[in-house]
């Protein structure tokens, strides 16, 4: 059950949820959908563009605000991970009852929730861009301890090389919230092999908030065949809203609609 129930508005316009419908006569006569998540800390701001560019082709899409986010860092220490999980997953469903295809996606822990979910329900594909499993950090062994004493570390917001950008996250890192989500590392793991759909994945080889662990641990793991990296030189960790912003988004459009387009007939159709 969520456990955020109420708070302050996001203050921010760029920092609040983000949908727009389908256009079915842009996406040959079918409805497809699209559920983007940002990260731990962040906003719709950081995947706004992303969500605008797949809704300019005629993709039904939707950008939560995920419990405890956008309002003040202490409200994301009430929240823990089945309260995100919960809301993207109730995204999802949603969406799903209104088109003929969905695909959902996200950045870090964004990422890392859409494969939850991809291993829970039937979905035409999965984008991530810097998911998190993984971290070498040796302070993280002491998260048991620490988040009872010290409520929040510095910040991991705009990690992003381009200038004058934001994604309006928290300048804290709330320590109960994030031991929350790395608890739930282990079983995201444990069920990458029920992810069956295809696969993007977008790494940042500069990221300085996700380590390199997690690649291997994803990629080695899905039980997908279907799986396509590509690297993104140019960007740190929000690479959403980075120099290579650009190939994110076109290369997300050309993952949705090969993904999504119907089957071709068999030979005795």
């Amino acid at each position: 059950m969520m456990r955020f129930m109420s708070g302050p508005t996001p203050v921010d316009p760029e920092s609040q949820p983000w949908r727009c419908e389908a256009r079915p006569e842009l996406t040959g006569g079918r409805r497809i959908g699209v559920v983007l998540s940002h990260g731990f800390t962040g906003t719709p701001a950081s995947i706004r563009p992303w969500g605008r560019h797949l809704g300019e082709l005629g993709y039904a899409v939707r950008v939560p605000l995920l419990p405890g986010h956008g309002t003040r860092w202490q409200d994301l220490n009430r929240c823990r991970f089945e309260d995100w999980a919960g809301a993207l997953l109730g995204e999802v469903d949603d969406l799903a009852g209104e088109v003929d295809a969905l695909v959902v996606g996200g950045l870090s822990m964004g990422g890392s929730l859409s494969l939850h979910v991809a291993s829970r329900r039937d979905v035409a594909g999965v984008v991530v861009v810097n998911p998190a499993l993984a971290t070498g950090r040796f302070d993280v062994k002491l998260l048991p301890v620490l988040k009872h004493v010290v409520p929040a570390f510095p910040g991991i917001a705009n990690d992003i090389a381009k200038p004058g950008v934001s994604e309006y996250g928290y300048t804290r890192t709330p320590l109960k919230a994030i031991h929350s989500f790395m608890q739930a590392w282990p079983g995201i793991t444990a069920a990458l092999p029920q992810v069956t759909a295809p696969l993007l994945y977008f790494r940042s080889p500069q990221d300085h908030v996700v380590d390199g662990l997690t690649e291997p641990i994803v990629l080695g793991g899905v039980g997908s065949t279907d799986v396509t990296r590509i690297e993104l030189p140019d960007s740190f960790h929000v690479a959403t809203l980075d120099h290579d912003a650009p190939r994110i988004f076109a290369e997300t459009a050309a993952f949705v609609a090969r993904v999504t387009a119907p089957a071709a007939p068999g030979p005795d159709a």
